[in-house]
């Protein structure tokens, strides 16, 4: 067996294993694996993904708050291809990405949301055009969206695009249960738009006495909202928490308030330090989940 496979076997051990016994594959029978162990100083603190929609086997991936405003192009296999750089724009608490295509156009959207203190009063929403090459470069926003909460500053860290219905979705992170607010995608320009809440999500399993037992600090954290994408056919969403992710199934005369009312399905994936970024395969068949910490596990797992 090669030295790096070695690796990946050890580390896959640690982390599906030893490290969390408690935590199994749920009864959905659904399969995780490691697709690539990431240890790059550049991407350090992987806070959002996004498959890409003109790349094969790429995903994009932002770090955390107060970086560089940066995106990276990665391989599925871990490997940095681009750095890319957002002009014009601050990294104040970046926390997640989407990818979407509008007007036979590929998008990515940069969701600068992070609240932790509760005290930004206005937030904002970048939207760029995917590179159709990958090497390093500068681009510019296609557009923004200057937005405030209709309710008092909140803590947001997961954002997924509905390009169909011209939506984007917000997640609230500390709230219980998890509140889901709307703005639109292309809103008229130059004013400070308010985000709507049209909901909530149902079925998130709350940290229970094994969780404050496991760790009495940050056991209670287990349950908040950390990432979220929609498929590429528009008809899942997918929302990540630090102990599981669940899949919610929109019908097709309904909207996305009326789909996460009912509980989603949990799934359970092997232990992460940190899980802060999920989103689709570009098939929609599968997930990827990241962590911030280093080194950086880059999961895929099977939707049933």
């Amino acid at each position: 067996m090669p030295p790096i496979h070695r690796l990946f076997s050890l580390v896959t051990c640690l982390l599906f294993t030893c490290t969390s016994p408690a935590q199994t594959l749920p009864a959905s029978k659904t399969s995780s694996r490691m697709a690539a162990l990431m240890n790059d100083p550049e991407v350090a603190e992987i806070s959002g993904l996004a498959s890409s929609r003109l790349h094969a086997d790429v995903i994009w991936v932002h770090n955390d708050s107060f970086d560089k405003p940066m995106l990276y192009a990665l391989s599925t296999a871990g490997k940095r291809l681009a750095n890319v750089t957002i002009a014009g724009v601050e990294n104040i608490d970046w926390e997640d990405i989407a990818a979407f295509t509008l007007n036979g156009k590929s998008y990515l959207l940069i969701a600068d949301t992070g609240d932790n203190g509760g005290i930004r009063q206005t937030l904002q929403l970048h939207i760029v055009r995917e590179p159709e090459q990958l090497h390093d470069q500068t681009i510019h926003p296609q557009w923004s969206i200057r937005f405030r909460w209709p309710d008092g500053p909140r803590d947001c860290e997961a954002v997924a695009v509905d390009a169909r219905r011209g939506e984007i979705l917000l997640f609230g992170k500390k709230r219980v249960p998890a509140d889901l607010l709307s703005l639109p995608l292309r809103p008229h320009d130059g004013v400070v738009h308010a985000a709507r809440v049209v909901g909530a999500l149902a079925g998130i399993a709350q940290p229970n006495a094994e969780d404050l037992q496991r760790n009495p600090v940050y056991g209670r954290y287990r349950s908040q909202i950390t990432a979220a994408d929609i498929s590429p056919d528009g008809r899942i969403l997918a929302v990540l928490n630090y102990r599981a992710a669940y899949i919610y199934r929109r019908r097709a005369d309904e909207d996305w308030a009326r789909a996460v009312a009912r509980p989603g399905t949990e799934l359970v994936f092997p232990w992460l330090a940190q899980a802060e970024a999920i989103g689709f395969t570009s098939d929609g068949k599968g997930l990827w989940i990241s962590s911030e910490r280093q080194p950086t596990p880059l999961l895929w797992q099977a939707i049933p």
